[in-house]
């Protein structure tokens, strides 16, 4: 991407996440699309690419480029929708910015939106397994959570850590939700709490686990012509890259390396031209602790087997060297699954505005446990 043109983030905007009962995909899809437009003429948008994972499964609708273009007003322009599971968001912001980048187009506006809540527990897990192996993993039950649960007691057996001592994860994204008014969950939780919770797949418990919701996010990516006319100091997606790993867990050679994070982390920040020390803050997939050690780990930025060391020494937290879940997380902000990635890119591109924020700022986010991994890397170009 470095020997094409430029790509500016013009505007974002998120929808509230929660159980949104009485709206439809459409209807939060319309919300966060004219939210992130704005004031910008509907005729400028030349694509629209929607990310989502689970649309065809629970809403039994496909085609969700031409149906959510429909509900932002968008009729007549090129849209499809890019499925990779939990990657989706990740995936369809690179092929935004491909088609920019490559003088296709010069206004595209990327779309993440999912409608879970409204079908039963049993159906929605069900759709979700459609991310894991469906011959070899979905076909015995064995859900996403199950595989990081497993992921989580080899590590403790490897690192000789405990289960509580990944407390620290889940305590960070629920103190960064409270400030968070689109956050599930806007409340702080002590780390004393995090051990005595429900269990829910052993040795996960309750409040390490990421609750899946209802939600939409629109950012709206264009040319250097474009983004000149507005004020302000540009976020410029400096680089991107997906990368993939094999599907099955059990078929991996190391099952406690997430691959193809470590590719596209180190692919994404070649492209920017950035090394990892430079980047400020991150989002990650970090459902469960374990999740986002591990991404932590095959992004390179802690060495292996130590995440959860420094997680408890506050290099995560708010001030630390390198902020996570700073609008809370899969944990507190929720689960949104195919369109996380785009809230990701929202939530950076608010905190890059911020007075003192960091000027890099990288999202990675996983589909499945790891089967897909999108990265995309941001730099606010200072005067």
């Amino acid at each position: 991407m470095n020997e094409m043109r430029p790509v500016y983030l013009l505007g974002a905007a998120v929808t509230p996440v929660a159980e949104h009962w009485e709206r439809s995909l459409g209807d939060l899809a319309h919300e966060a699309c004219a939210a992130a437009l704005g004031d910008l003429p509907r005729t400028a948008v030349d694509a629209l690419v929607v990310a989502n994972a689970l649309a065809p499964a629970l809403q039994l609708q496909a085609q969700l480029g031409a149906a959510l273009a429909d509900a932002c007003g968008l009729t007549g322009i090129e849209a499809w929708a890019v499925e990779a599971g939990g990657a989706a968001g990740g995936v369809a912001l690179r092929q935004a910015a491909l088609m920019i980048a490559a003088g296709a187009a010069e206004l595209v506006v990327v779309l993440g939106a999912e409608k879970v809540s409204d079908v039963l527990d049993a159906r929605r897990e069900a759709a979700t397994a459609l991310s894991s192996d469906a011959d070899w993993e979905g076909v015995h039950g064995a859900t996403l959570t199950a595989q990081w649960a497993m992921l989580m007691r080899r590590y403790m057996h490897d690192y000789g850590v405990g289960a509580a001592d990944f407390a620290p994860f889940p305590v960070n994204a629920h103190a960064r939700a409270v400030a968070n008014p689109a956050a599930l969950y806007r409340f702080a939780v002590a780390p004393g709490r995090i051990a005595g919770a429900a269990p829910v797949a052993d040795p996960l418990v309750l409040l390490d686990c990421a609750t899946a919701a209802d939600g939409a996010a629109a950012v709206v990516l264009a040319s250097a012509a474009l983004a000149g006319r507005f004020a302000g100091p540009p976020i410029r997606l400096a680089g991107s890259a997906v990368a993939t790993d094999r599907l099955a867990l059990h078929a991996r050679r190391d099952p406690l390396w997430l691959a193809a994070a470590g590719q596209a982390t180190a692919l994404a920040l070649r492209r920017a031209g950035l090394a990892i020390g430079d980047i400020g803050a991150a989002e990650l997939t970090d459902p469960h602790g374990i999740a986002a050690a591990l991404a932590l780990e095959a992004g390179g930025f802690v060495a292996r087997g130590s995440a959860v060391r420094h997680a408890a020494d506050g290099r995560f937290g708010s001030g630390g060297v390198l902020p996570l879940a700073n609008a809370g997380g899969y944990k507190a902000r929720g689960d949104l699954l195919g369109a996380t990635g785009v809230y990701q890119v929202a939530e950076l591109a608010a905190l890059m505005r911020t007075p003192g924020a960091p000027r890099a700022t990288l999202a990675q986010c996983l589909g499945g446990v790891g089967a897909t991994a999108a990265v995309t890397v941001l730099v606010r170009d200072d005067a």
